[in-house]
Protein backbone atom coordinates (compact mmCIF):
# COMPACT_ATOMS: atom_id res chain seq x y z
CA UNK A 1 0.00 0.00 0.00
CA UNK A 2 2.62 2.14 0.93
CA UNK A 3 4.31 1.71 -2.68
CA UNK A 4 0.68 2.30 -4.32
CA UNK A 5 0.18 5.56 -2.17
CA UNK A 6 3.70 7.20 -3.97
CA UNK A 7 2.28 5.69 -7.47
CA UNK A 8 -1.02 7.63 -6.88
CA UNK A 9 1.23 11.07 -6.09
CA UNK A 10 3.66 10.23 -8.81
CA UNK A 11 0.23 10.02 -11.42
CA UNK A 12 -1.38 12.36 -10.21
CA UNK A 13 1.65 14.76 -11.20
CA UNK A 14 2.36 13.34 -14.64
CA UNK A 15 -1.62 13.94 -14.93
CA UNK A 16 -2.39 10.68 -15.16
CA UNK A 17 -5.68 10.73 -13.03
CA UNK A 18 -7.16 7.54 -14.17
CA UNK A 19 -4.65 5.57 -12.79
CA UNK A 20 -4.38 7.93 -9.52
CA UNK A 21 -8.07 6.85 -9.00
CA UNK A 22 -7.57 2.91 -9.62
CA UNK A 23 -4.46 2.55 -7.11
CA UNK A 24 -6.77 4.86 -4.66
CA UNK A 25 -9.36 2.62 -5.03
CA UNK A 26 -7.71 -0.55 -4.36
CA UNK A 27 -5.67 1.60 -1.25
CA UNK A 28 -9.42 1.92 0.16
CA UNK A 29 -9.77 -1.83 -0.12
CA UNK A 30 -7.80 -2.77 1.34
CA UNK A 31 -8.20 -0.80 4.16
CA UNK A 32 -11.53 -1.72 4.80
CA UNK A 33 -10.36 -5.46 4.67
CA UNK A 34 -7.67 -4.71 7.75
CA UNK A 35 -10.07 -2.22 9.15
CA UNK A 36 -12.49 -5.19 9.38
CA UNK A 37 -9.71 -7.98 10.45
CA UNK A 38 -8.81 -5.08 13.29
CA UNK A 39 -12.62 -4.64 14.41
CA UNK A 40 -13.55 -8.41 14.65
CA UNK A 41 -10.52 -9.72 15.54
CA UNK A 42 -10.48 -12.27 12.70
CA UNK A 43 -6.88 -12.74 10.70
CA UNK A 44 -7.84 -12.25 6.93
CA UNK A 45 -8.31 -14.81 4.71
CA UNK A 46 -6.11 -15.88 1.33
CA UNK A 47 -10.14 -15.56 -0.25
CA UNK A 48 -10.29 -12.03 0.68
CA UNK A 49 -6.58 -11.25 0.24
CA UNK A 50 -5.66 -12.63 -3.24
CA UNK A 51 -8.01 -10.87 -5.82
CA UNK A 52 -7.39 -7.98 -4.09
CA UNK A 53 -3.36 -8.42 -3.85
CA UNK A 54 -3.12 -9.34 -7.39
CA UNK A 55 -5.28 -6.34 -9.15
CA UNK A 56 -3.08 -4.22 -7.10
CA UNK A 57 0.22 -5.59 -7.87
CA UNK A 58 -1.13 -5.32 -11.43
CA UNK A 59 -1.57 -1.46 -11.15
CA UNK A 60 1.96 -1.13 -9.65
CA UNK A 61 3.23 -3.15 -12.20
CA UNK A 62 1.26 -0.93 -15.05
CA UNK A 63 2.75 2.17 -13.20
CA UNK A 64 5.96 1.20 -13.76
CA UNK A 65 5.63 0.49 -17.21
CA UNK A 66 4.10 3.68 -18.20
CA UNK A 67 7.15 5.76 -17.44
CA UNK A 68 7.40 6.09 -13.58
CA UNK A 69 11.49 5.22 -13.40
CA UNK A 70 12.81 3.55 -9.80
CA UNK A 71 14.65 7.44 -9.32
CA UNK A 72 11.26 9.30 -9.24
CA UNK A 73 9.75 6.47 -7.51
CA UNK A 74 12.50 6.43 -4.56
CA UNK A 75 12.33 10.56 -4.71
CA UNK A 76 8.59 10.81 -4.03
CA UNK A 77 8.49 7.95 -1.23
CA UNK A 78 10.89 9.93 0.24
CA UNK A 79 8.82 12.72 0.06
CA UNK A 80 5.66 11.07 0.92
CA UNK A 81 7.49 9.32 3.82
CA UNK A 82 8.75 12.63 5.22
CA UNK A 83 5.13 14.58 5.02
CA UNK A 84 3.69 11.26 7.22
CA UNK A 85 6.61 11.56 9.71
CA UNK A 86 5.58 15.78 9.92
CA UNK A 87 1.80 14.43 10.12
CA UNK A 88 2.68 11.84 12.55
CA UNK A 89 4.87 14.58 15.37
CA UNK A 90 2.53 16.70 14.98
CA UNK A 91 -0.54 14.61 15.54
CA UNK A 92 1.37 13.19 18.57
CA UNK A 93 2.00 17.07 19.76
CA UNK A 94 -1.65 17.95 19.85
CA UNK A 95 -2.76 14.44 21.40
CA UNK A 96 -0.23 15.18 24.27
CA UNK A 97 -1.50 19.07 24.50
CA UNK A 98 -5.02 17.39 24.54
CA UNK A 99 -4.21 14.68 27.13
CA UNK A 100 -2.87 17.11 29.46
CA UNK A 101 -6.18 19.70 28.89
CA UNK A 102 -7.94 16.86 29.98
CA UNK A 103 -5.94 15.37 32.82
CA UNK A 104 -6.34 19.48 34.41
CA UNK A 105 -10.04 19.84 34.05
CA UNK A 106 -12.35 19.46 36.64
CA UNK A 107 -15.00 17.19 35.68
CA UNK A 108 -18.89 17.75 35.42
CA UNK A 109 -19.91 15.54 38.28
CA UNK A 110 -16.74 16.77 40.62
CA UNK A 111 -17.72 20.63 39.68
CA UNK A 112 -21.43 19.52 40.46
CA UNK A 113 -20.66 17.68 44.15
CA UNK A 114 -18.51 21.02 45.24
CA UNK A 115 -21.56 22.96 44.54
CA UNK A 116 -23.81 21.01 46.59
CA UNK A 117 -21.64 20.84 49.17
CA UNK A 118 -20.68 24.67 49.29
CA UNK A 119 -24.79 25.13 49.33
CA UNK A 120 -24.94 22.39 52.26
CA UNK A 121 -21.66 24.74 54.40
CA UNK A 122 -23.62 28.05 53.73
CA UNK A 123 -27.39 27.37 54.47
CA UNK A 124 -26.23 25.12 57.60
CA UNK A 125 -25.07 26.70 60.46
CA UNK A 126 -25.19 23.83 62.53
CA UNK A 127 -22.00 22.92 60.21
CA UNK A 128 -20.24 25.82 61.03
CA UNK A 129 -20.92 25.24 64.81
CA UNK A 130 -20.05 22.07 64.52
CA UNK A 131 -16.65 22.92 62.92
CA UNK A 132 -15.52 25.77 65.55
CA UNK A 133 -16.38 22.95 68.52
CA UNK A 134 -13.49 20.88 67.15
CA UNK A 135 -11.26 23.52 66.14
CA UNK A 136 -9.39 23.13 69.33
CA UNK A 137 -9.94 19.32 70.18
CA UNK A 138 -6.81 18.03 72.43
CA UNK A 139 -6.45 14.58 69.53
CA UNK A 140 -4.81 17.43 66.80
CA UNK A 141 -1.56 17.78 69.08
CA UNK A 142 -1.97 14.21 71.05
CA UNK A 143 1.48 12.50 70.30
CA UNK A 144 -0.04 9.29 71.18
CA UNK A 145 -2.18 9.32 67.87
CA UNK A 146 -1.31 8.69 64.45
CA UNK A 147 -1.22 12.02 62.28
CA UNK A 148 -1.40 12.24 58.79
CA UNK A 149 -1.53 15.27 56.36
CA UNK A 150 -3.39 15.93 52.85
CA UNK A 151 -3.23 19.30 50.53
CA UNK A 152 -6.12 19.08 48.20
CA UNK A 153 -8.32 21.22 46.49
CA UNK A 154 -10.24 17.89 45.76
CA UNK A 155 -12.85 16.59 47.77
CA UNK A 156 -13.83 13.17 46.61
CA UNK A 157 -10.07 12.20 46.00
CA UNK A 158 -9.50 13.52 49.81
CA UNK A 159 -11.98 11.43 51.07
CA UNK A 160 -10.91 8.34 49.33
CA UNK A 161 -7.30 8.82 50.50
CA UNK A 162 -8.91 8.98 54.21
CA UNK A 163 -11.69 6.26 53.50
CA UNK A 164 -8.60 3.79 52.83
CA UNK A 165 -6.58 4.73 55.13
CA UNK A 166 -8.99 4.42 58.60
CA UNK A 167 -10.89 1.28 56.53
CA UNK A 168 -7.40 -0.79 56.22
CA UNK A 169 -6.42 0.37 59.68
CA UNK A 170 -6.18 -1.83 62.97
CA UNK A 171 -7.39 1.21 65.21
CA UNK A 172 -9.12 3.43 62.89
CA UNK A 173 -9.68 5.98 66.44
CA UNK A 174 -5.94 6.26 66.68
CA UNK A 175 -5.92 8.14 63.13
CA UNK A 176 -5.78 11.94 62.83
CA UNK A 177 -6.37 13.80 59.28
CA UNK A 178 -4.94 17.61 58.84
CA UNK A 179 -6.49 18.63 55.81
CA UNK A 180 -5.68 22.13 54.23
CA UNK A 181 -7.50 23.44 51.00
CA UNK A 182 -7.75 26.87 49.37
CA UNK A 183 -10.48 28.77 50.04
CA UNK A 184 -12.85 27.92 47.19
CA UNK A 185 -13.15 24.63 48.14
CA UNK A 186 -12.82 25.00 52.01
CA UNK A 187 -16.90 25.19 52.73
CA UNK A 188 -17.19 22.03 50.54
CA UNK A 189 -14.38 20.36 51.98
CA UNK A 190 -15.92 21.27 55.18
CA UNK A 191 -19.27 20.08 54.40
CA UNK A 192 -18.23 16.61 53.14
CA UNK A 193 -16.32 15.77 56.24
CA UNK A 194 -18.36 17.35 58.86
CA UNK A 195 -21.11 15.44 57.68
CA UNK A 196 -19.42 11.87 57.09
CA UNK A 197 -17.70 9.17 59.69
CA UNK A 198 -14.88 8.00 58.80
CA UNK A 199 -14.70 5.23 61.88
CA UNK A 200 -14.67 7.59 64.56
CA UNK A 201 -11.01 9.00 62.66
CA UNK A 202 -9.92 13.22 64.10
CA UNK A 203 -10.51 15.04 60.77
CA UNK A 204 -9.19 18.92 61.07
CA UNK A 205 -9.87 20.87 57.49
CA UNK A 206 -7.86 24.20 57.02
CA UNK A 207 -7.79 26.92 54.75
CA UNK A 208 -4.43 27.58 53.23
CA UNK A 209 -4.97 31.52 54.16
CA UNK A 210 -2.02 31.32 56.77
CA UNK A 211 -0.51 35.10 57.73
CA UNK A 212 2.83 33.96 58.04
CA UNK A 213 3.13 32.53 54.30
CA UNK A 214 3.52 35.17 52.50
CA UNK A 215 5.73 36.98 49.86
CA UNK A 216 8.03 38.75 52.46
CA UNK A 217 8.84 34.94 53.69
CA UNK A 218 8.15 32.44 51.57
CA UNK A 219 10.60 32.61 48.00
CA UNK A 220 7.74 30.31 46.00
CA UNK A 221 5.42 32.65 47.25
CA UNK A 222 7.10 35.56 45.40
CA UNK A 223 7.05 33.54 42.77
CA UNK A 224 3.97 32.24 41.98
CA UNK A 225 2.37 35.95 42.26
CA UNK A 226 4.81 36.81 39.46
CA UNK A 227 2.62 37.88 36.17
CA UNK A 228 5.11 36.14 33.92
CA UNK A 229 4.92 32.96 35.96
CA UNK A 230 1.27 33.34 35.77
CA UNK A 231 0.69 33.85 32.25
CA UNK A 232 2.96 31.19 31.31
CA UNK A 233 0.34 28.59 33.21
CA UNK A 234 -2.99 30.11 32.62
CA UNK A 235 -2.31 32.13 29.45
CA UNK A 236 -2.66 30.37 25.87
CA UNK A 237 -0.43 27.50 24.66
CA UNK A 238 1.43 29.55 22.52
CA UNK A 239 4.47 28.27 22.70
CA UNK A 240 3.90 25.43 21.13
CA UNK A 241 7.73 23.93 21.38
CA UNK A 242 7.08 24.15 25.52
CA UNK A 243 6.50 20.70 26.97
CA UNK A 244 2.90 20.45 27.58
CA UNK A 245 3.18 19.26 31.25
CA UNK A 246 5.77 22.31 32.06
CA UNK A 247 2.42 24.60 31.34
CA UNK A 248 0.02 22.12 34.18
CA UNK A 249 -0.91 25.05 36.84
CA UNK A 250 -0.87 22.62 39.68
CA UNK A 251 2.32 23.69 39.75
CA UNK A 252 1.65 27.38 40.56
CA UNK A 253 -0.49 25.95 43.33
CA UNK A 254 0.32 26.65 46.31
CA UNK A 255 -1.05 23.85 48.15
CA UNK A 256 1.80 21.77 45.81
CA UNK A 257 4.28 23.26 47.87
CA UNK A 258 2.66 23.48 51.19
CA UNK A 259 4.67 20.09 51.67
CA UNK A 260 7.94 22.11 52.17
CA UNK A 261 6.19 24.12 55.13
CA UNK A 262 4.83 21.14 57.38
CA UNK A 263 6.51 21.68 60.81
CA UNK A 264 5.29 25.12 60.53
CA UNK A 265 1.43 24.29 59.93
CA UNK A 266 1.77 21.98 63.14
CA UNK A 267 4.41 23.24 65.39
CA UNK A 268 3.03 21.10 67.98
CA UNK A 269 3.78 17.60 66.20
CA UNK A 270 6.61 15.41 66.03
CA UNK A 271 5.90 12.47 63.41
CA UNK A 272 3.06 12.99 60.65
CA UNK A 273 2.84 11.02 57.61
CA UNK A 274 2.36 12.83 54.15
CA UNK A 275 -0.40 11.44 51.76
CA UNK A 276 -0.73 12.90 47.95
CA UNK A 277 -4.54 13.20 47.31
CA UNK A 278 -3.64 11.07 44.13
CA UNK A 279 -3.16 7.71 46.56
CA UNK A 280 -5.42 4.91 47.67
CA UNK A 281 -4.06 3.49 50.77
CA UNK A 282 -4.17 -0.49 50.83
CA UNK A 283 -2.83 -1.48 54.51
CA UNK A 284 -2.32 -0.30 57.87
CA UNK A 285 -0.03 2.57 57.92
CA UNK A 286 0.46 3.19 61.83
CA UNK A 287 3.97 0.83 61.84
CA UNK A 288 5.73 3.58 60.00
CA UNK A 289 5.56 5.91 62.65
CA UNK A 290 7.81 3.10 64.39
CA UNK A 291 10.36 2.69 62.05
CA UNK A 292 13.65 3.57 62.61
CA UNK A 293 15.02 6.78 60.36
CA UNK A 294 18.84 6.29 61.80
CA UNK A 295 18.20 9.98 61.86
CA UNK A 296 16.75 11.00 59.17
CA UNK A 297 13.81 13.75 58.52
CA UNK A 298 12.61 12.23 55.49
CA UNK A 299 11.67 8.39 54.97
CA UNK A 300 10.62 7.98 51.54
CA UNK A 301 10.87 4.24 48.93
CA UNK A 302 13.28 5.37 46.37
CA UNK A 303 12.78 4.90 42.76
CA UNK A 304 15.76 4.68 41.13
CA UNK A 305 15.49 0.72 39.95
CA UNK A 306 15.43 2.72 36.76
CA UNK A 307 18.21 5.17 35.46
CA UNK A 308 16.07 8.02 35.20
CA UNK A 309 15.21 8.36 38.13
CA UNK A 310 18.56 9.54 39.19
CA UNK A 311 19.48 13.34 40.20
CA UNK A 312 21.24 14.13 36.86
CA UNK A 313 17.70 13.46 35.43
CA UNK A 314 16.14 16.71 37.47
CA UNK A 315 18.65 18.58 37.62
CA UNK A 316 20.77 20.94 35.91
CA UNK A 317 24.20 19.52 36.54
CA UNK A 318 25.92 21.58 34.28
CA UNK A 319 25.43 24.33 36.27
CA UNK A 320 28.39 24.15 39.05
CA UNK A 321 25.92 25.17 42.16
CA UNK A 322 24.30 21.73 41.31
CA UNK A 323 27.23 19.80 40.25
CA UNK A 324 29.82 21.02 43.27
CA UNK A 325 27.34 19.70 45.93
CA UNK A 326 25.48 16.88 44.96
CA UNK A 327 26.13 13.76 43.13
CA UNK A 328 24.68 12.76 39.83
CA UNK A 329 24.09 9.07 40.16
CA UNK A 330 22.41 9.70 43.79
CA UNK A 331 19.30 7.91 43.73
CA UNK A 332 15.65 10.04 43.55
CA UNK A 333 12.53 9.02 45.98
CA UNK A 334 9.40 9.31 46.06
CA UNK A 335 6.83 12.44 46.66
CA UNK A 336 3.23 11.22 47.47
CA UNK A 337 3.52 8.90 50.74
CA UNK A 338 6.17 10.10 53.09
CA UNK A 339 6.86 9.88 56.99
CA UNK A 340 8.41 12.60 58.49
CA UNK A 341 10.62 13.21 61.36
CA UNK A 342 9.56 17.14 62.24
CA UNK A 343 11.59 17.49 65.49
CA UNK A 344 14.83 16.31 63.02
CA UNK A 345 13.09 18.33 60.11
CA UNK A 346 13.15 21.28 62.77
CA UNK A 347 16.80 20.85 63.69
CA UNK A 348 18.37 20.69 60.00
CA UNK A 349 15.61 23.44 58.93
CA UNK A 350 15.24 21.87 56.13
CA UNK A 351 12.86 24.39 54.83
CA UNK A 352 15.59 27.09 55.20
CA UNK A 353 17.40 25.03 52.30
CA UNK A 354 13.91 24.68 50.32
CA UNK A 355 14.05 28.60 50.37
CA UNK A 356 17.52 28.89 49.46
CA UNK A 357 16.91 26.28 46.26
CA UNK A 358 13.86 28.18 45.13
CA UNK A 359 15.80 31.65 45.36
CA UNK A 360 18.61 29.99 43.37
CA UNK A 361 16.08 28.84 41.22
CA UNK A 362 14.57 32.42 40.72
CA UNK A 363 15.29 31.99 36.66
CA UNK A 364 14.44 28.45 36.28
CA UNK A 365 17.83 27.09 35.56
CA UNK A 366 18.40 24.76 37.92
CA UNK A 367 15.09 22.45 37.13
CA UNK A 368 12.44 22.65 35.61
CA UNK A 369 9.32 22.36 36.97
CA UNK A 370 7.55 20.53 40.28
CA UNK A 371 8.44 19.80 43.81
CA UNK A 372 10.47 16.92 43.71
CA UNK A 373 13.82 18.66 42.39
CA UNK A 374 13.68 21.40 45.23
CA UNK A 375 12.95 18.43 47.63
CA UNK A 376 16.14 16.01 46.28
CA UNK A 377 18.54 18.94 46.89
CA UNK A 378 16.35 20.09 49.98
CA UNK A 379 16.52 16.28 51.57
CA UNK A 380 19.63 15.34 50.58
CA UNK A 381 21.62 13.24 53.00
CA UNK A 382 17.97 13.20 54.93
CA UNK A 383 16.55 10.58 53.59
CA UNK A 384 15.89 6.98 54.73
CA UNK A 385 15.26 4.40 52.22
CA UNK A 386 11.78 2.77 52.97
CA UNK A 387 10.90 -1.21 51.26
CA UNK A 388 9.71 -1.14 48.21
CA UNK A 389 5.95 -2.29 48.78
CA UNK A 390 4.85 1.04 51.23
CA UNK A 391 5.05 2.75 47.79
CA UNK A 392 3.91 1.31 44.44
CA UNK A 393 3.91 4.21 41.97
CA UNK A 394 2.39 4.82 38.41
CA UNK A 395 -1.12 3.60 37.93
CA UNK A 396 -1.63 7.26 36.12
CA UNK A 397 0.10 6.27 33.23
CA UNK A 398 1.70 2.44 33.00
CA UNK A 399 -0.69 0.32 31.85
CA UNK A 400 1.59 -2.96 33.04
CA UNK A 401 2.76 -2.74 36.95
CA UNK A 402 2.70 -6.18 38.16
CA UNK A 403 -0.58 -7.43 40.16
CA UNK A 404 1.65 -9.40 42.37
CA UNK A 405 3.11 -5.76 43.25
CA UNK A 406 -0.37 -4.13 43.47
CA UNK A 407 -1.85 -6.58 46.14
CA UNK A 408 1.79 -5.99 47.79
CA UNK A 409 1.46 -2.42 48.46
CA UNK A 410 0.61 -0.26 51.40
CA UNK A 411 0.21 2.58 49.08
CA UNK A 412 -0.78 2.73 45.51
CA UNK A 413 -0.26 6.21 43.67
CA UNK A 414 -2.04 7.25 40.45
CA UNK A 415 0.46 9.48 39.41
CA UNK A 416 0.64 10.51 35.81
CA UNK A 417 -2.06 11.80 33.71
CA UNK A 418 -4.68 9.50 34.39
CA UNK A 419 -6.55 10.10 37.40
CA UNK A 420 -8.67 7.42 38.62
CA UNK A 421 -11.43 9.70 38.77
CA UNK A 422 -11.23 11.10 34.87
CA UNK A 423 -12.25 9.66 31.96
CA UNK A 424 -8.65 9.09 30.66
CA UNK A 425 -8.25 7.06 33.77
CA UNK A 426 -6.35 3.12 32.89
CA UNK A 427 -9.15 0.85 33.22
CA UNK A 428 -7.71 -2.11 35.39
CA UNK A 429 -6.65 0.14 38.03
CA UNK A 430 -9.92 2.11 38.67
CA UNK A 431 -11.46 -0.47 40.90
CA UNK A 432 -8.74 0.06 43.27
CA UNK A 433 -9.81 3.69 43.78
CA UNK A 434 -13.51 3.09 43.36
CA UNK A 435 -13.83 0.86 45.68
CA UNK A 436 -13.42 3.66 48.79
CA UNK A 437 -16.19 6.04 47.12
CA UNK A 438 -19.52 5.55 49.00
CA UNK A 439 -21.70 5.80 46.25
CA UNK A 440 -25.22 5.71 48.55
CA UNK A 441 -24.56 9.25 49.20
CA UNK A 442 -27.32 11.23 47.82
CA UNK A 443 -24.95 13.87 46.52
CA UNK A 444 -22.93 11.46 45.39
CA UNK A 445 -26.10 9.92 43.38
CA UNK A 446 -27.70 13.14 42.25
CA UNK A 447 -23.93 14.34 40.47
CA UNK A 448 -23.75 10.84 39.02
CA UNK A 449 -20.23 10.07 40.18
CA UNK A 450 -19.49 6.45 39.92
Amino acid sequence: MVLAKAYVIIAKEHNNLHLAWELSSKITSCQLLLSKAAMTGEPVTLEEAEPIIKSLSSLIFKAQDVHYDIATTIVTMKSHIQALEERANAATVQSTVFAQISSEALPKSLHCLNVKLTADWLKMPSLQELSNKRRNSPRLVDHNLYHFCIFSDNVLATSVVVNSTVFNANHPKQLVFHIVTDGVNYGAMQAWFLRNDFKGATIEVQNIEFHWLNESYSPIVKQLLNPESRAFYFGAYQDVNAEPKLRNPKFLSLLNHLRFYIPEIYPQLEKIVFLDDDVVVQKDLTPLFSLDLHGNVNGAVETCLEAFHRYYKYLNFSNSIISSKFDPQACGWAFGMNIFDLVKWRKADVTARYHYWQEQNADGTLWKLGTLPPALLSFYGLTEPLDRRWHVLGLGYDLNIDNRLIESAAVIHFNGNMKPWLKLAIGRYKPLWHKYINQSHPHLQDCAIG
